[in-house]
């Protein structure tokens, strides 16, 4: 799983930051998911090593332009190319009546599915290897955040000490590749963990913008590998902040301590702080790091790799 950030500005758009968008990119599936969509997005697709033919689902956190303004372009893009075999997109209400306005008014058509998904807090997507949900953020129109859940998955399966226990091979090998408990024509009971290595636990990302501090936020946030969390403030402007129901850097920190992530990433931020001003982008990470000191700042272009987890060993006493 590999974090991409295309857009790291808030509002509009600068020579080094375009607005909000984030891609994950999922290999083992050969999938590309995006959250949110501001303008120039399919221009950040194209300078990246991203394959926009890959795009299968975009995830819209509320209906700000710069967090949809670029959807269209690029929906309208991924036909022109011929490669695309669907889009889902999940967003608030009216997302879809915003997409049916700009193909009528432009006279859009696309040569592939497209299907919008009013989403409600809980489960917007699941599969077999992925768990989707939503909450509720606090900001000045209907807001979502989401939290991606990998699910565990049982460790590499070890074919040769099946052969020496003289298992023999077909559907019963898949079920012990997934841990599962089998027994065997000969009578014997064979525990699909005893043949595979650790299990690996699912990684969890969370992705929480535009908001002000807020419960739901931490909620979303908890335990989670990744937490990609706006900072659109200094600390020094949390007046600001409150009035706009944004956050600051120092929120930001807190929401990610309160969950005990384990890596907190900011981005969105107000490009008022850019260098040569009072206060730079450089003192937010230094805001954020006070409280919560595992705290990266995005920048457009920057990728991060979410490390995988092992399964605990259980230690004796």
């Amino acid at each position: 799983m590999q974090i991409t950030f295309l857009g790291t500005s808030s509002g509009v758009p600068t020579r080094s930051r375009n607005v909000s968008s984030v891609a994950l990119r999922l290999p083992q599936r050969g999938e590309l998911w995006l959250f949110d969509c501001g303008e120039g997005t399919q221009h950040q697709v194209m300078r990246s090593d991203l394959k926009i033919s890959q795009l299968t689902r975009i995830f819209i956190t509320h209906l700000h332009g710069d967090h949809i303004f670029g959807l269209m372009g690029l929906l309208a893009t991924c036909g022109l190319a011929g490669n695309t075999s669907h889009v889902d997109i999940y967003g608030p209400p009216n997302l879809n009546e915003y997409l049916i306005a700009c193909r009528r008014y432009s006279g859009t058509h696309f040569s592939y599915p497209v299907q919008v998904h009013t989403v409600q807090p809980g489960i917007v997507y699941e599969d077999d290897e992925f768990t989707v949900i939503c909450d509720y953020l606090h900001h000045r129109v209907t807001t979502f955040g989401y939290r991606i859940i990998e699910k565990d998955r049982p460790g590499r399966f070890d074919i040769d000490k099946a052969k020496a226990l003289e298992i023999p091979p077909g559907r019963v090998y898949g079920q012990l590749k997934r841990g599962e408990m089998v027994t065997l024509l000969d009578g014997r009971i064979i525990n699909g963990k005893d043949l595979c290595g650790e299990t690996e636990i699912g990684r969890k990302i969370a992705y929480c913008t535009d908001t002000v501090f807020c419960d739901n936020a931490v909620s979303l946030a908890m335990d989670a590998d990744v937490l990609i969390h706006e900072a659109t403030f200094s600390h020094v402007d949390a007046d600001l902040a409150f009035q706009r129901l944004h956050s600051t850097s120092t929120m930001a920190a807190q929401t990610a301590l309160a969950a005990g992530v384990k890596q907190l990433i900011m981005t969105h931020f107000s490009p008022r702080y850019a260098p040569g001003n009072p206060i730079e982008f450089k003192d937010l990470l230094e805001e954020a790091r006070a409280i919560f000191p595992n705290t990266k700042m995005a920048y457009d272009f920057f990728s991060y790799e979410v490390p995988r987890r092992r399964e605990p060993e259980l230690v004796s006493v």
